[in-house]
């Protein structure tokens, strides 16, 4: 492989920082902006060259020792920026945000000083997390995915996870090619659910895969309190991994939605419907929430959760066919997509409706600035942007913005 010595420019979307070589653009993983750094490339095909660090020549003040054990060049894929300083990794993911909302979205956010990833909960960086998904190697022991690889590191001392969150996991031996499923409910008790993996029927004949899923400890469902409302979710199913970030979107959903008693929420991406909730208290028994998810076992679980509130309609379809039957003008929306968002077809059909106001979550920084961009050239203008740091030692972030017309 060609090894290079590079002087690192800024962070770019996605965990790495640009360097240039020969004039060609070279994003390097393990680095911060500002460092002299030896590199091996790893990828030398197209106009762009992908490559990692071997060796800090000159390191960035912000350079810390990796806060993470496993993670690293050759080890785990799970803390890909655990060598940052935590409040210089704030102000990297600000500023990888902002270039995003600018280059895709038309739309200028903050400057140094003010784009900056703000912390969730107390700011802790280590022992965060409250759910984790292992994969499993051919003799059936639990690990992590080296970065971009089939192979997977079997230490699972990920600084992500709290103790009682895996102790044990790696010396049980579990069905090869399974997940395991390990949630701390909000009681801080643990369930362990193993899932899959597929097969097919057991005479050989080709058929649909089948899931073989199995309890091994607790239950297969968790229970999820916000406030004074519970959810009973299954362990293999969503719910936000950092401990503090379910109840604190939930509040700034219901602080910036602006709704009155008798007024129509739309909650598409729902989920298990805890925005959904949080919009139903606002709006009473005079007004209406409709939550949309295409996750049978998230509808389930947000019937049973908001069966006390009459006035929210659970629909499990796409977002994209439940706008389509809708009708009626919305007094606000929040969208929460998935990593790829929501893109032109749902953001046109939304704009169609005139909804005066929307709010929109989004977990990658490239397809959140995209969605803002479409917002804009419909005519919304952005109230508020905020960027959560939701997802320490790692270069993700949860972004929402606040738009109105």
């Amino acid at each position: 492989m060609t090894e290079l010595t590079l002087t690192t420019g800024p962070a770019a979307n996605g965990g790495s920082c640009v360097a240039r070589h020969d004039g060609r653009v070279v994003f390097v993983r393990y680095a911060l902006p500002g460092e002299t750094v030896r590199v091996k490339v790893l990828d030398e095909r197209g106009s762009y060259w992908h490559a990692e660090v071997v060796e800090v020549i000159d390191p960035s003040p912000d350079r810390v020792a990796s806060l993470c054990r496993i993670a690293g060049v050759d080890g785990a894929g799970c803390c890909d920026l655990a060598f940052a300083e935590p409040g210089a990794a704030r102000r990297l993911k600000g500023s990888v945000v902002a270039n995003q909302l600018a280059r895709l979205g038309g739309y200028t956010w903050g400057d140094e000083q003010s784009a900056v990833a703000e912390p969730v909960g107390t700011g802790e960086v280590q022992g965060w997390r409250t759910r984790v998904r292992l994969d499993t190697t051919g003799d059936g022991r639990a690990g992590f995915h080296r970065y971009h690889s089939a192979e997977l590191v079997t230490d699972l001392d990920c600084a992500q996870l709290p103790a009682e969150l895996t102790d044990g996991l790696a010396e049980m031996r579990w069905t090869p090619g399974a997940h395991v499923h390990a949630v701390l409910d909000s009681d801080g008790r643990r369930h362990v659910v193993q899932s899959g993996p597929k097969t097919g029927r057991r005479d050989g004949r080709a058929a649909g895969p089948k899931s073989q899923t199995r309890v091994i400890e607790g239950e297969y469902e968790a229970v999820q309190r916000i406030g004074d409302r519970q959810w009973m979710l299954p362990v293999t199913a969503f719910w936000q991994a950092h401990r503090d970030a379910a109840a604190l979107y939930s509040g700034l959903v219901a602080d910036r939605s602006g709704l009155q008693p008798g007024m129509t929420a739309w909650d598409l991406y729902g989920g298990a419907g805890v925005f959904a909730a949080a919009l139903a208290e606002q709006v009473g028994p005079d007004g209406r929430v409709l939550t949309v998810d295409t996750s049978r076992g998230a509808s389930r679980a947000a019937r049973s959760a908001l069966a006390d509130l009459p006035w929210v309609s659970v629909v499990t379809d796409s977002v994209r066919r439940a706008l389509s039957a809708q009708s009626g003008r919305p007094d606000v929306v929040v969208l929460d997509p998935p990593r790829t968002g929501a893109g032109r077809e749902v953001i046109d059909a939304l704009a169609a409706t005139e909804a005066p106001r929307v709010i929109h979550i989004g977990c990658e920084a490239a397809s959140f600035a995209r969605d803002v961009g479409l917002y804009l050239r419909h005519g919304y203008a952005v109230e508020e942007l905020r960027v959560f740091d939701s997802f320490p030692l790692t270069h993700h972030v949860e972004c929402v913005a606040v738009l109105t017309r």
